[in-house]
């Protein structure tokens, strides 16, 4: 009996010393994986800044084709579709032949990407490496619309209408939840007891913002009588900036003026993209003379542009919870952190924006800076 006893303790002493090996091990391995989950985050989350610098690069590019590209390329062998000494690959063709290529590659990406959901799939592994390949499929994207004919571009110039339009609704959505973000991050909480003076600083630093840039775009684009659209537009954009102030400190509102200052501002600018998209020849604008020479004021401007609509597209592209109906999906560790789909379509969608905006939203002129 004493040797049975002393057996089955023996054995007991083995099972849980056995049980003990097995549950460090689960451990270890549960912590490997969360560092594995960790960096393999890590490195997704990296990548959309590569993209977003690609899209940077694109317009720079375009920015480049339009404006310099004949003066700084003239002995270029053009292909066929580009026409007499190239005229069809630079300017309005040659601003659409770039965005086109942009909207490949990015759309490219959307359809290998689009249902991507975990972390260790092939998918997520070609939206965050293999960096070598993309970039010349890059090159290859952005080169090949050079030799498409110019009816083709023309043709493509009428579909980027559409997805300009497309891609200001997705970045309104964006913006305005954007705004409700920080408005709950800076204005006061008295669970959290916060100070409502940051809050009261932006408000009074947006709202100031969007009074200047009321007051400037008057003697710039509306500095004659005859002037009337940039009037009326500027005009209604004071008034819609002053109707959302009272209406954000109404008694029965009273959410604060940070978040009408925000969206204050960037009906602004939308105001000044709109205004200072007008023809070259327009007697209106004094931003943009005819001889395609702008000062200092315009170039700076424009680098501006280009910044917002590269800040506008990545925001929207990584804001895809926004557009989703269902908001109580529980987020599994292994999950991918933002809609890679989502994120590449709002992408392609933007070139497509910074077409329009370079050239004006006018498919027949050879706009100029």
């Amino acid at each position: 009996m004493r040797v049975s006893r002393g057996a089955q303790e023996a054995t007991a002493v083995v099972s849980r010393h056995e049980n003990t090996e097995v549950v460090s091990q689960e451990e270890v391995s549960l912590e490997q994986k969360n560092v594995d989950y960790s960096a393999e985050r890590k490195q997704t989350l990296q990548a959309r800044y590569t993209y977003g610098t690609i899209f940077l690069i694109t317009n720079l590019m375009a920015w480049f084709v339009r404006d310099y590209g004949q003066k700084l390329l003239p002995q270029l062998h053009y292909p066929t579709a580009c026409g007499t000494e190239g005229h069809d690959c630079f300017r309005t063709l040659g601003v659409l032949r770039v965005s086109l290529g942009c909207f490949i590659f990015f759309f490219i990406m959307f359809l290998t990407t689009s249902k991507t959901r975990k972390l260790f799939e092939v998918r997520n592994t070609w939206h965050s490496r293999w960096w070598a390949f993309k970039f010349f499929l890059f090159a290859v994207s952005v080169t090949v619309p050079f030799f498409f004919s110019p009816d083709f571009i023309q043709l493509y110039g009428e579909f980027a209408r559409v997805g300009a339009g497309i891609f200001l609704i997705l970045q309104l959505v964006s913006v305005i939840q954007f705004i409700h973000w920080w408005n709950n991050y800076w204005m006061p909480d008295k669970e959290r007891k916060q100070s409502c003076s940051l809050g009261l600083l932006m408000s009074t630093i947006f709202y100031i913002a969007s009074i200047c840039g009321i007051v400037s775009m008057y003697p710039l684009y509306a500095h004659r009588p005859l002037c009337i659209l940039n009037i009326f537009f500027i005009t209604w954009t004071a008034i819609l900036l002053i109707v959302m102030m009272v209406v954000s400190l109404h008694s029965k509102v009273n959410r604060g003026l940070l978040s009408s200052g925000i969206m204050a501002s960037y009906i602004v600018f939308l105001c000044w993209s709109a205004i200072r998209s007008e023809p070259a020849t327009s007697k209106c604008n004094t931003q943009k003379p005819v001889n395609g020479n702008g000062d200092w004021t315009t170039i700076v401007g424009f680098l501006i542009a280009i910044c917002a609509v590269v800040m506008a597209t990545f925001s929207t592209g990584i804001d895809s919870q926004s557009f989703q109906f269902r908001k109580d999906e529980v987020q599994q560790e292994d999950d991918i952190p933002y809609t890679y789909g989502f994120f590449h379509l709002v992408f392609s969608l933007g070139a497509m924006y910074f077409a329009m905006l370079f050239i004006s939203w006018n498919l027949n002129n050879s706009a100029r800076k």
